[in-house]
């Protein structure tokens, strides 16, 4: 039984991805993939400087440019 406290997921609201870009420190040399999605620019943008102050790029999935 599902949790009536928890609102149901729409993974389509989630328009902002996390990238932590460790290209840029050359530690991969294969492409990034988004670390978290997040409904908001905002949340996105403190996420990112918090685990990856100097790395992390946050993209709007739906233009497909920086933000």
């Amino acid at each position: 039984m599902a949790d009536s406290r928890l609102a149901p997921t729409n993974p389509a609201e989630y328009r902002f991805a996390v990238y932590s870009c460790g290209y840029k420190w050359d530690l991969t040399d294969k492409p990034d993939r988004a670390v978290a999605l997040f409904e908001h620019s905002s949340a996105a943008q403190k996420y990112g400087s918090l685990m990856w102050p100097s790395t992390f790029e946050v993209i709007d999935v739906m233009t497909g440019e920086k933000v």
